[in-house]
């Protein structure tokens, strides 16, 4: 199932920034230019076109396919991070889980792992992988 399909509960795939949220965020951060504009023009793609100064990304929640190749979340954060090296500002928003964040606003260490293979315990053997790697939240009780 493709983003560009709809969910398969209502067909709905493309939901858009409340008004209040966005005017929020563009009075603290002035933005210029929006890599998923909606609606989106036929030839257009936030992937390949350069961004703006300063950029409002609500980027698919999905995946999406062009010419047969997928992309999802990772593909529009390794744009941004490409385009804020150019010394862009970039403000992506994405789902978390809240459990996530409050790790994070508890200053959690957080430490990439890879993607383990995990041990079955039937026979201890090593799993594939689940194909996404593992975050490791440490949080050691010193103050920060």
């Amino acid at each position: 199932m493709s983003f560009d399909a709809g969910n398969k509960t209502d067909g709905k795939h493309y939901w858009l920034t409340p008004p209040e949220l966005y005017a929020q965020l563009h009075a603290e951060f002035g933005f210029d230019f929006d890599p998923c504009p909606f609606p989106k023009p036929d030839d257009f793609d936030g992937l390949t076109c350069e961004w703006g100064r300063s950029n409002y990304a609500n980027i698919p929640f999905g995946v999406i396919i062009r010419n047969g190749k997928k992309y999802g979340p990772t593909a529009w954060v390794r744009k941004a991070i490409e385009e804020h090296k150019k010394g862009k500002k970039v403000v992506l928003l994405h789902p978390m889980n809240k459990w996530e964040l409050m790790l994070i606003q508890a200053k959690a260490e957080i430490r990439n792992l890879g993607d383990i293979k995990w041990l079955a315990t039937e026979d201890g053997q090593p799993s594939k992988g689940t194909g996404r790697h593992i975050a490791c939240f440490v949080l050691n009780g010193e103050s920060k």
